[in-house]
């Protein structure tokens, strides 16, 4: 017999937002229920032990952007989240030798002063104007997007507020930021470096989950979303979540689960009920139906729009906008479990360069080319490959003298041309290994399994639309007051009672909670009136 019980509201997807959201609708009160289609919360925020004794970061890899305000108020290191800092980036040369930065400003630019003393002058100052860039844009990571074809008196201030935190700006931080929000990442830092590997392996965080190339306009932003993340106050920090980045969805679940948030897995919801215009409730694919006054989605907005509720319930330019946003995917996952540690052929040894990133971007054009493939429906021959090392950082992620490699790789489009990807997977699989060999040339003889994740397989295993990691573009057509849709960017929906709290809302995508944070307060709103 179908089950029926009746929330104040129900979450739908159990990712880190899902999962923020719910807890802080049950910190105001609320009884709340999540389903998660999944045995387990996290969505694409998950560690897996997908080979025995090795534990995956699958999808997801790296925590920077998750706002500390959600780290504060949910007590999250009290619920088991700790942070360990991802303190270098190295970039090995096809001579043989590497571009090193580290925590340590000197070394740094030591190490770049070796192929430029220009630019090694220049990287302070570069580090400083992101710095204010990105303490600039912070702002609206914590705001609800005004509405700016709105007359109404609390959209106008808005608008005003926000213009006015912009022009407090000065006039060379002004001109910086209208670069940022139009010019692509390697012609804005052509302007600040000549040493093409170093342009490159910065202009990589411009293109890093998206369908764009280092050379394509709007890029720019990207790298500046990217330079956002910040950990314990410092800007552009990354870090490790102990226990991979399911750590940070375990940490939340608990917390929520502490606020009285009852969390049900296994749980694939069908539809979203409703009556007379207004969301009831939801029923999932076994027929148990479940009531609420308000219903939030975390999933991505084709699937929260197109396939929770009937698009004839929707007005049609809505559905139209909706079926145009951008989410084909272009982003895959190579997984390694390892029987020793990996050797880099330009820093043999075991080091403090395998405790950072290990960034495969040798030149702009090199980059430039593995894009081309992907706009003629080719995953890259020669992709640009970000990794990380987590056992190095984290122990407990692999056997004692064993290791585990996560490779976050550009690019592989959801749709091949020629081809589709249960066909491809593999011979992707093997260009990512082999690109690596050249640069690490133990690793063929040390890889014990390998796990290959397309955006076909993302959308396959977690349901992101078309296997985009930020549930659509981070262009400027999708950002803001657009994201998703014109009018539709508040998190609300034109069904009363149904909200959004993905990744597809503002601010975007990445490990940030701050959709699910920001839409949870316009959910209490309404539950006030």
């Amino acid at each position: 017999m179908a089950e029926t019980k009746r929330y104040d509201a129900i979450v739908i997807g159990g990712g880190h937002n899902g999962l923020v959201n719910a807890a802080y609708l049950a910190k105001a009160g609320l009884s709340v229920l999540l389903l998660e289609q999944r045995p387990m919360v996290g969505g694409a925020t998950v560690s897996e032990e997908i080979y025995p004794g090795f534990k995956f970061t699958v999808f997801s890899y790296v925590v920077s952007l998750l706002r500390p305000e959600i780290i504060r108020e949910l007590e999250l290191p009290r619920h088991g989240l700790a942070i360990l800092p991802l303190e270098s980036t190295i970039t090995p040369l096809p001579g043989g030798d590497y571009i090193y930065r580290g925590t340590d400003p000197h070394e740094t630019f030591r190490n770049i002063q070796r192929f430029s003393p220009r630019d090694a002058e220049a990287y302070r100052e570069y580090g400083h104007a992101m710095y204010q860039m990105a303490k600039a844009v912070k702002y609206i990571l914590s705001i609800r997007p005004p509405d700016p074809t709105s007359l109404h008196p609390r959209e106008l201030m808005a608008l005003l507020k926000l213009g006015k935190h912009f022009l407090n700006l000065d006039e060379q931080h002004m001109y910086t930021l209208a670069k940022l929000m139009t010019m692509s990442s390697a012609d804005f830092l052509e302007e600040w470096f000549e040493f093409d590997p170093l342009v490159a392996t910065l202009s990589a965080s411009g293109i890093i989950g998206t369908f764009l190339g280092p050379r394509s306009p709007g890029s720019a932003y990207v790298l500046l979303h990217h330079y956002m993340g910040e950990i314990d106050g410092v800007f552009r920090a990354w870090g490790f979540a102990k226990g991979g980045t399911g750590g940070v969805a375990e940490a939340i679940a608990s917390s929520a689960q502490e606020l009285g948030v009852e969390i049900r897995t296994n749980a694939k919801v069908a539809k979203v009920a409703t009556r007379n215009g207004r969301a009831t409730g939801v029923v999932l694919e076994n027929g148990d139906e479940f009531e609420a006054k308000q219903v939030v989605s975390s999933l991505d907005p084709k699937l929260t729009f197109l396939k929770l509720l009937d698009p004839k319930e929707l007005p049609s330019d809505l559905v139209g906008s909706i079926s145009k946003f951008e989410t084909q995917g272009s982003s895959g996952k190579v997984n390694l479990a390892l029987d020793a540690l990996p050797d880099l052929a330009c820093l043999p040894g075991e080091g403090v360069h395998l405790k950072g990133a290990i960034s495969i971007s040798p030149s702009v054009a090199y980059i430039e080319r593995a894009y081309d493939q992907a706009k003629y429906g080719q995953f890259s021959e020669k992709p640009y490959i970000d990794i990380i090392i987590p056992s190095m950082i984290d122990p407990q992620m692999a056997p004692p003298g064993k290791h585990v490699m996560s490779c976050f790789v550009q690019y592989a489009p959801y749709h091949l041309r020629e081809s589709d990807w249960e066909d491809q997977r593999e011979a992707f699989g093997d260009a990512v290994v082999n690109t690596l060999s050249e640069y690490i040339p133990n690793l063929k003889n040390i890889i014990l399994n390998r796990q290959v994740l397309s955006p076909w397989d993302i959308e396959q295993k977690i349901g992101l639309s078309g296997g985009n990691i930020f549930q659509g573009e981070l262009s400027l057509s999708q950002l803001f007051f657009l994201r998703p849709s014109p009018g539709y960017a508040q998190y609300r929906t034109p069904i009363r009672g149904y909200y959004q709290c993905g990744s597809g809302t503002h601010p975007g995508g990445g490990i940030t909670g701050a959709p699910g944070r920001l839409a949870a307060f316009e959910v209490l709103k309404d539950a006030r009136k």
